[in-house]
């Protein structure tokens, strides 16, 4: 059964670091475009940053850009993303997510879903 299990998440002061893992199982991982998204409480759902098939190709939502680094490692079926310099307004629930399509921002494009892990940045 396709599964994509996320971990990681905490609580951080405001400047610090923290790293996402996101593992697949029931999938060809390798085939797979990935990505990581977020939702805060009474917002949509945003794309922070997906990584291509092979992994030489990212796209960054522009808050995170030179912040966080998204990375993924096919022998280990698994997805990163190191989050550095964290900001109160980073807090929300990441997911990471799989789809079939060209490298894309889009949630929309992503079929596969994981249930989530709480990020939260204090000041």
């Amino acid at each position: 059964q396709p599964q994509l299990v996320e971990s990681g998440g905490g609580s951080v002061q405001a400047g610090g670091s923290l790293r996402l893992s996101c593992a697949a199982s029931g999938v060809t991982f390798r085939m797979l475009q990935m990505g990581w998204f977020r939702q805060a409480p009474g917002k949509d759902r945003e794309a922070v940053a997906v990584i291509s098939v092979g992994g030489g190709d990212a796209d960054y939502a522009d808050s995170v850009k030179g912040r966080f680094t998204i990375s993924r490692d096919d022998s280990k079926n698994t997805l990163y993303l190191q989050m550095s310099s964290l900001k109160p307004d980073d807090t929300a629930m990441y997911y990471c997510a799989a789809g079939l399509s060209a490298l894309t921002l889009r949630p929309t494009d992503y079929s596969l879903w994981g249930q989530g892990t709480q990020v939260t940045v204090s000041a």
